[in-house]
């Protein structure tokens, strides 16, 4: 990646004023819009530590479906795409600034939710990921990091880095021999490379997150990486009760269908999942931030009205 650092201005137009993060494929920075005066974020993608010219071609053809299917989705759950360019070898994603914390962070304060906070994060996942689901589009990398709870409660899913499109024929973009998504939370069809994910393969992510959210602590979270997928592959997914934790028998049926090995054992789509969550939701009222109150991060209460998919 060519050297860049504070006060580096891109195509005349974006600032970079503070990193934010770093991730395996680059690095993420506060920075400003000096057209319109807003903050922005903005993701540097490398790609100069490719070194094969076919690796390169199909990094810029990943990229640039990337910042395309981004930019398609239109839904309060997910983080907007604003602007997308190749500069040489640096790749760039402008995008929506979320004021608040990660879904990781969260749970490092927390270490678990409870059952009404957990669903309503859940249930907000949903309805980004329904959104996303009917523009064709699946998440592949759905993890703690890649979710950000806003100051009010609203929950955004961020980097859609590894977002394919479902309607695509071509061959797969992932570097041969590397695992895309994250571990703790990746599909056994993911893992295994045997069927091309689909929309599916995100709820069950979605079910590792409710876990992790239930419980503080994913699934499977051996500490050995070929354990960990061995466990996503054949080993059936512990019992809330065995973390003390007492949920509702309908919740714990919710997740053991989530967590379910074989696709077609899954709910069918994650506006479903929105709907199956709907016992647990937090009645709507206003929140502090609507009564313009001080407030920290609260996922239980996000709205006036809960945030449903389009269409219900």
């Amino acid at each position: 990646m060519r050297a860049i650092g504070e006060g580096t201005v891109l195509r005349e137009r974006y600032r970079l004023e503070q990193p934010l993060g770093r991730g395996s494929m680059g690095h993420v920075w506060r920075g400003r819009d000096l057209h319109l005066g807003r903050p922005v974020a903005v993701k540097l993608v490398a790609a100069d530590l490719l070194t094969d010219d076919q690796e390169r071609l199909r990094f810029r053809q990943r990229f640039q479906r990337e910042a395309r299917a981004a930019a398609m989705l239109d839904s309060a759950n997910v983080a907007t795409v604003h602007d997308a360019d190749i500069t040489g070898d640096l790749h760039w994603l402008v995008m929506q600034l979320v004021d608040g914390a990660t879904l990781g962070t969260l749970l490092d304060e927390r270490e678990r939710l409870d059952v009404i906070s957990a669903a309503a994060v859940a249930a907000q996942i949903c309805s980004g990921l329904a959104a996303a689901h009917a523009a064709g589009l699946v998440h592949r990398d759905l993890k703690p990091e890649n979710v950000m709870v806003r100051r009010d409660g609203l929950v955004k899913i961020l980097d859609f880095g590894l977002v394919k499109l479902v309607a695509d024929d071509g061959p797969s973009l992932t570097v041969t021999g590397q695992y895309p998504g994250n571990l703790m939370y990746a599909s056994p069809e993911l893992l295994s490379g045997a069927v091309a994910p689909d929309a599916r393969s995100d709820l069950y992510s979605v079910g590792c997150l409710l876990h992790h959210l239930l419980t503080g602590a994913p699934p499977f979270a051996a500490e050995h990486p070929m354990t960990v997928l061995r466990q996503h592959l054949h080993d059936t997914p512990p019992l809330l009760a065995e973390y003390g934790v007492d949920a509702p028998d309908g919740l714990q049926a919710l997740v053991s269908a989530l967590l379910s090995k074989e696709r077609s054992d899954r709910p069918a789509s994650a506006a479903e999942v929105y709907g199956a969550l709907g016992p647990w939701l937090p009645a709507a009222r206003p929140g502090p931030a609507a009564l313009g109150e001080p407030s920290t991060e609260d996922p239980r209460r996000p709205f006036v009205l809960p945030q449903g998919p389009y269409p219900v």
